[in-house]
């Protein structure tokens, strides 16, 4: 009488079994990037349809890492923080993560300094963009390249 298929059985090698969970696993371990349309609905939807203007966020990041899992990264933004003219939140969005938001931070006048400092997971080589909000409802964006050579952020399902 023969096993039902997919059954183990003693004729089974664990290399064919071992072979075969490897293969599942590359093929279930490709990175899945957001598509282009899913960053601009991300940034839109964490700071509206407001302008975005370029030069008060600076970004201290490196622009080789060779594993994506731990980027240390150091967000400043040019604020005197003060009850009139502070940073509201510093957003961080990565086009080729599977989720585009990477993360947010709330700031008030009280933190004296308009900088953050944390460590993110990149998926991929790519285009990471940052977006610092004023307390004057204003918007100000940085972006820049980072080349990985070992990927993270993999899709498990």
């Amino acid at each position: 009488m023969q096993p039902a298929p997919g059954t183990f059985t003693q004729t089974t090698s664990r290399r064919t079994l071992l072979a075969g969970a490897t293969a599942l696993l590359v093929v279930h371990s490709t990175p899945v990037a957001a598509d282009p349309a899913e960053m601009r609905e991300a940034i839109r939807a964490a700071v509206g349809d407001a302008p975005l203007s370029e030069g008060r966020v600076h970004l201290d990041i490196p622009a080789l890492v060779e594993n994506g899992n731990s980027v240390p990264l150091t967000i400043r933004v040019d604020s005197p923080m003060t009850h009139a003219d502070h940073v509201t939140s510093i957003y961080v969005f990565s086009p080729e993560n599977p989720l585009p938001s990477v993360s947010r931070f709330i700031l008030g006048p009280r933190n004296g300094l308009a900088e953050v400092k944390t460590t993110i997971r990149l998926a991929t080589t790519q285009i990471l963009h940052v977006v610092a909000t004023m307390s004057d409802g204003s918007r100000c964006l940085a972006t820049t390249e980072i080349e990985v050579t070992t990927a993270a952020c993999f899709d498990p399902t």
